[in-house]
């Protein structure tokens, strides 16, 4: 694996850790592990069944709720 993967893996895995504890972490690596899963696809159906401006109504919603508050990390 490069260092690219490595990087993308460690970082992967801190997030999920961070968001979702270890269990919760564990858990979701075994649903998409023995699931037949194709992101892009899966968004795709996500996308394609909401109501016309429902996304920008729910991104507007999340932008209020979560401000930018200017720690982000550049990558």
């Amino acid at each position: 694996m490069d260092s690219d993967a490595d990087d993308i893996l460690v970082r992967g895995m801190k997030a999920l850790t961070e968001k979702l504890g270890a269990v919760g972490t564990q858990r979701f690596i075994s649903i998409i592990s023995r699931e037949k899963f194709d992101y892009t696809e899966w968004r795709q159906e996500y996308f394609d069944s909401m109501a016309p401006g429902e996304f920008q109504r729910k991104a507007l919603e999340f932008a209020q709720n979560h401000p930018y508050t200017g720690d982000a990390e550049r990558l």
